[in-house]
């Protein structure tokens, strides 16, 4: 097989890995990117994803600027693509956690990692040093008296203006539609550069959090409980609209006699039917608030909720069938309660000054929990924008050419202004560039490497079998959420295909982003192979009251849909009962 190296005049899925800072993950950018970077997308968002990763880590004083000036911006510092999948640059992480007075280079693993066997840490000789130290103090002290965060609705702002600058999709000429689709590539910078900056600080108090209740407790697990059932979580937030549209078709004969006759073609035929009227304004509504989320939602090549409505109705479909228990409102009242109860009882435990110094953090973390998801959302709602003007673009130039859909994400930006002029004279490079895809996708990237990644030609098959799980064996991962639930496992790859989801079930998933969400609300529990303290399947969790049990190993791969399990998400154990 070629390697998956730069093509043309660009870099397109292959970036230079950093000899100073060498090891590389999966970890948490596998929730963001979880498939093989088509060339465009590269184009539109590495560069300027390394540049606002390398602005985000220098803002906090703990990495100097000179620690990365000599450091071209094509070597994956902050990130990088190898292999055409997205990677997390982990020595650098573990370098800001081991610069923190009392923290270590292990609470990056904690936070991005959960379990497995990474690379060990080999400290640079400047690893610690006083004036990193004494940065460090000062950044974590600044975050904990932080109330506010008002760059957030600044560039909710932003894009906004930037949404309603583009041209209407349907009767722009194609290159606008060409310089529109690019065009989010410059916003991208300053409002991932937000996402990140409230990432690591979340991460970073949520440490300082943690050992405050281990200090200070005796039991580091309070820290999750009290930042859980907080609310206004945006990733959450379309479950309780989903919820209230699985209600209305629970309630209704003919509605749920559209949903029994599949959910392909669904959406149609509600379009026609004339009990469904008051069912399609709410779920139009929906898609104008949620419109852009969806799988892969980062990435402009792949469907959202607005291009593909059929991805969100299966999970209408899921919803109508579950028990009123499950109400995303209720579980979050219920843990909300709980939150409360166990806050007054930890400061009640506490003397001042500590008492003070615990609050004060306690509710900087939160805040910025919240905020994270916040910035996400802004984030994605700029690239639907881009998204909106590629799919026409790609539309009109695949009838001129009589080439597939989705042929322009095929090509790099410097070669867009040549495809829009004549695109049949790029159907070699689409083509081998589309079976160089198909070769990627039948393979598992590794989760670590060191220094350069593995070719391609030795990761594992996707279809290798491994050995299942076995009655009376218990699988250990990660707390994600406290409670203990049983089910039958079924296994999804792919959240917009939930494989008959069904109430009472167990939701086992590679991995998680906030498109999987609405499937949580009708899972008795969840297991996710890989993830931490900073991953999606535990913020989604602890905000819908759902068990969960994350890095736990190969589960969908060890575990046979249909296998009775039983979950204990807080001590992130999952227990073979029954094979089905």
């Amino acid at each position: 097989m070629r390697p998956w190296r730069p093509v043309g005049d660009g870099e397109w899925v292959g970036t230079d890995a950093s000899e100073r800072f060498p090891i590389y993950t999966r970890g948490n950018a596998g929730e963001v990117y979880p498939e093989v970077y088509r060339p465009l997308s590269f184009s539109i968002a590495q560069r300027a994803g390394e540049q606002a990763m390398r602005n985000a880590i220098l803002s906090s004083g703990i990495i100097r600027p000179d620690e990365l000036d000599d450091i071209p911006l094509s070597t994956g510092v902050g990130s990088g693509v190898f292999g055409g999948y997205a990677y997390l640059n982990l020595s650098v992480q573990r370098l800001v956690a081991a610069r923190v007075p009392g923290g270590s280079w292990s609470d990056a693993d904690n936070s991005f990692l959960g379990a497995g066997d990474p690379p060990p840490h080999v400290p640079l000789p400047t690893e610690k040093n006083r004036r990193a130290a004494v940065a460090a103090l000062r950044y974590l002290w600044r975050l904990s008296g932080v109330t506010e965060l008002p760059q957030l609705a600044l560039d909710q702002r932003i894009v906004d203006e930037f949404l309603a600058g583009l041209p209407d999709p349907s009767n722009a000429a194609e290159h606008d539609l060409r310089s529109s689709t690019l065009g989010v590539t410059e916003l991208f910078i300053p409002m991932f550069e937000t996402h990140l900056k409230v990432s690591f600080a979340a991460g970073a108090l949520m440490a300082v959090l943690t050992q405050m209740c281990e200090k200070q407790l005796g039991d580091a697990e309070i820290a999750v409980r009290l930042i859980s059932g907080l609310g206004d979580v945006d990733s959450a937030a379309p479950s309780r609209a989903l919820w209230s549209l699985g209600r209305k078709v629970a309630a209704s004969d003919s509605l749920t006699a559209e949903f029994e006759a599949g959910v392909a073609g669904v959406w149609d035929r509600l379009q026609v039917s004339t009990e469904a009227s008051e069912f399609n304004d709410e779920f139009r509504q929906f898609v104008a608030d949620f419109g852009s989320r969806g799988p892969n939602e980062w990435d402009t090549a792949f469907d959202t909720w607005e291009t593909d409505p059929e991805l969100a109705l299966v999970f209408v479909d899921r919803m109508r069938l579950t028990d009123a228990s499950h109400a995303p409102t209720a579980q979050g009242e219920r843990l909300a309660r709980e939150r409360q109860k166990l806050e007054v009882d930890v400061l009640g435990r506490l003397r001042w000054p500590v008492r003070r110094l615990f609050g004060r953090v306690l509710a900087a973390t939160r805040l910025h929990m919240q905020s994270r998801e916040r910035t996400k959302t802004t984030v994605v709602r700029a690239i639907h924008g881009a998204r909106l003007q590629g799919q026409e673009l790609d539309r009109r130039l695949a009838a001129r050419s009589g080439g597939a859909p989705g042929d322009l994400w095929f090509l790099v930006e410097e070669e867009l202004d040549g495809y829009v002029d004549d695109p049949a004279s790029f159907a070699t490079q689409i083509a081998e560039r589309r079976q160089l895809l198909v070769e990627l996708q039948r393979r598992i990237p590794p989760f670590y490497f060191e220094g350069e990644q593995p070719p391609v030609d030795t990761w594992e098959l996707r279809s290798a079998e491994i050995p299942q799980a076995v009655v009376g064996e218990v699988l250990t991962g990660l707390a994600g959420c406290a409670g203990i639930a049983r089910g039958r496992a079924r296994v999804v790859t792919n959240p917009g295909d939930p494989r008959g989801l069904e109430p009472g079930d167990v939701l086992i998933a590679p991995l998680t982003d906030p498109s999987w969400t609405p499937l949580f609300v009708a899972a008795e529990a969840v297991i996710v192979d890989v993830g931490a303290v900073m991953s999606h399947a535990i913020i989604v969790s602890r905000e819908l009251g759902i068990p969960c049990a994350v890095s736990v190993t190969d589960a969908s791969r060890r575990i046979p849909d249909g296998t009775l399990v039983e979950v204990d998400g807080g001590a992130g154990t999952v227990r073979i009962i029954e094979l089905p």
